[in-house]
């Protein structure tokens, strides 16, 4: 039969668990707009990426209007 595992202070658990927090996400400032974004994307707000327009952003609000 298994033997039960010993039981761990609080202190050893509460040590294991401080690695468990949330981490905050980094925000750049797009270089076309200024708006702030998650690296590495296609800025939602003018759809610029890298310097180049990836999206067009009229056309999809134009197309949400109709």
């Amino acid at each position: 039969m298994p033997v039960a595992r010993q039981r761990h202070t609080k202190a050893r658990r509460d040590r294991a668990r401080v690695h468990y927090k949330l981490k905050v996400k980094e925000l750049i400032a797009c270089p076309n707009c200024k708006a702030k974004i998650s690296a590495h994307i296609v800025c939602p707000k003018c759809g610029y990426y890298k310097g180049k327009e990836v999206v067009n952003t009229l056309k999809k609000v134009n197309k949400k209007k109709k």
